[in-house]
């Protein structure tokens, strides 16, 4: 009876906000789920409303929602990024819960760069306990942020991730307040990059790093004493369907957690589910996800460092041509954008060779796994009737 009044009422990250935003962090220390709130709560377009990075001011969670809703209107908002527009209500929340709504917030930087290919964002967030959560955002609606992560496959670091460390060491150097780091996506990967490659002087303020569902990285990374002397303080959060957090390599044990959506919905934060001051663990990966993992990476194990980068060439060419910046801009792409596309596309033979032969790679391995899948599946089915007979 119990078990079942439980499970109907998990709630996600906003319905913690209800239940325990009046606990102070000095009565309820922080926790992996104030993690992914303020994890979040890094897309909202805080552009010109938190202070710089080289500014000394700081302001409020609840000012900074006070700034925000004076200048932009409901239906501003409602045509920001998907990404923004779930996340807004997030900030609306906060400044109402006395948990987070006098933490102060500062040190924001954003910047996109098309000839570095780099996407990034950070902000501190200054909480009542004395410590600073520093967050880095995941990959928002931009083309050149989905660019930069399809070139973490290729070298490591990318931009973003050398952005990350200077931007920590940057801000933290003067400080002595211990830290937390976290992020969503591949604001959790820049997150633990940066705590492993920082200044030896700032890693033992360092508490713990916090991965929600971000791509890990090579082997050479992962076998470095750096990575190594931090491991223990890397906490890695992925949900039952993850693909992105799956992406590379992960050597640190990571926590499994229950989502109420499918297969891809899940790296959405808000679908995580929530129970007091913890996710709901959920016991292994979905089969879906772990196939897909294997396909991924059999995939890229077939491909060199040389293939790899001419399929992301060929493919961000013809959002170039189309003059597609964002995937709202590729939603909103109208039929003669779409035929530019594929002109250029067939006017370049040379990418077009290479994204039909990768393509149809892909999706070979694809089927050679999940027929493989399906024969053990059935083995097994065959065994069990065997053994009840």
């Amino acid at each position: 009876m119990n078990e079942r009044w439980e499970l109907k009422n998990m709630g996600n990250i906003m319905d913690y906000l209800d239940w325990r935003g009046d606990l102070l962090l000095e009565h309820s220390p922080f926790n992996e789920v104030d993690n992914l709130i303020l994890s979040q709560l890094v897309y909202v377009n805080f552009d010109y409303i938190v202070p710089a990075r080289w500014s000394a001011m700081k302001i409020t969670v609840r000012e900074a929602a006070e700034r925000y809703f004076e200048r932009y209107s409901e239906e501003e908002i409602e045509q920001f990024s998907y990404i923004v527009r779930i996340s807004v209500p997030l900030l609306r929340k906060l400044a109402q819960c006395p948990r987070f709504a006098e933490a102060k917030l500062c040190k924001f930087e954003k910047s996109i760069d098309l000839d570095q290919i780099k996407q990034f964002a950070a902000m501190h967030i200054e909480l009542s306990d004395g410590s600073t959560f520093i967050a880095y955002r995941g990959t928002d609606n931009t083309i050149v942020g989905w660019k930069e992560n399809f070139n973490m496959s290729i070298n490591t670091p990318v931009a973003a991730q050398y952005e990350a460390v200077r931007y920590l060491e940057d801000t933290t150097e003067e400080g002595t307040e211990a830290l937390r780091l976290g992020g969503h996506s591949k604001g959790g990967n820049l997150a633990v990059y940066a705590a492993v490659m920082c200044h030896a002087d700032i890693k033992p303020r360092i508490i713990e790093v916090y991965n929600n569902d971000g791509p890990g990285f090579d082997t050479k990374m992962l076998k470095s004493e750096a990575y190594q002397q931090m491991r223990e303080r890397i906490r890695t959060i992925v949900p039952q369907s993850s693909v992105v957090g799956m992406l590379l390599e992960h050597e640190e044990e990571y926590i499994i957690v229950q989502s109420h959506v499918s297969l891809l919905m899940q790296h959405e934060a808000f679908s995580w589910e929530v129970l007091g001051g913890s996710f709901v663990r959920g016991e292994n990966l979905e089969k879906k996800s772990e196939l897909l993992d294997i396909t991924l990476k059999s995939w890229l194990s077939q491909l060199d460092k040389t293939e790899r980068k001419q399929f992301v060439s060929a493919l961000f060419h013809v959002f170039e041509v189309g003059d597609i910046r964002t995937f709202e801009d590729l939603g909103r792409a109208k039929w003669q954008k779409i035929n530019e596309m594929i002109r250029a596309l067939n006017q370049s033979k040379e990418y077009k060779v290479v994204l039909i032969k990768t393509l149809k790679l892909l999706l070979k391995e694809g089927r050679k796994v999940f027929l493989s899948a399906g024969k053990k599946k059935s083995q097994q089915q065959t065994k069990d009737v065997r053994m009840l007979e």
